[in-house]
């Protein structure tokens, strides 16, 4: 995997290999950052199932001014604070926590964010869950974005507080635009 445009445009990301992810290969994520890149520049980025910490270190690269990520997986978690040293990232933060855990620290921590991806393991209800926690603590501002990634588009379940921005499948995955109301 690489970095595919912005400042740390050609630079690699280690973690292909990580068991239990799935990374975003770099023509859906070419496609994904096309649309969202007006949200992404200067904004707060929230990789909530961060994997190799690809999507949060593309929004970085795009112009995003800070990223959290997120992965309870110990290789994960290594893996993304390797990649965000080894390109030189500083304006970034890693939990090594579930995602209902790192929800509610982030909740306490008052932070509302500009774009939030959820591309958690296929077979899980936590988009649906995730977007509940989002919501109860006003984890995403308004009129901002929550970008999610399954394999089937019914497990992105979402509240009529969301419109539907873009709506795309990539062979075997669903990606979601979801934007705040």
């Amino acid at each position: 995997m690489r970095v595919i445009s912005g400042l740390y445009k050609g630079r690699n990301i280690e973690g292909f290999q990580i068991d239990g992810t799935r990374p975003t290969m770099d023509r859906v994520k070419e496609s994904l950052f096309a649309m969202i890149q007006d949200y992404v520049k200067d904004g707060l980025v929230l990789d909530l199932f961060s994997g190799s910490g690809n999507l949060g270190i593309e929004a970085l690269s795009e112009g995003a001014s800070y990223a959290y990520f997120c992965d309870h997986n110990v290789i994960a978690y290594k893996t993304i604070e390797k990649n965000l040293k080894t390109i030189g990232i500083e304006n970034a933060k890693v939990l090594k926590m579930d995602y209902c855990k790192a929800l509610s620290v982030l909740k306490e921590e008052k932070i509302a964010f500009d774009v939030i991806f959820l591309d958690p393991p296929y077979k899980t209800d936590y988009i649906e869950k995730s977007i509940e926690l989002i919501d109860k603590d006003n984890l995403i501002k308004k009129d901002k974005i929550i970008v999610c990634e399954s394999d089937q588009l019914d497990k992105i379940i979402y509240t009529n507080q969301y419109e539907v921005l873009k709506e795309k499948k990539y062979s075997d995955k669903y990606i979601v635009i979801l934007k705040k109301m």
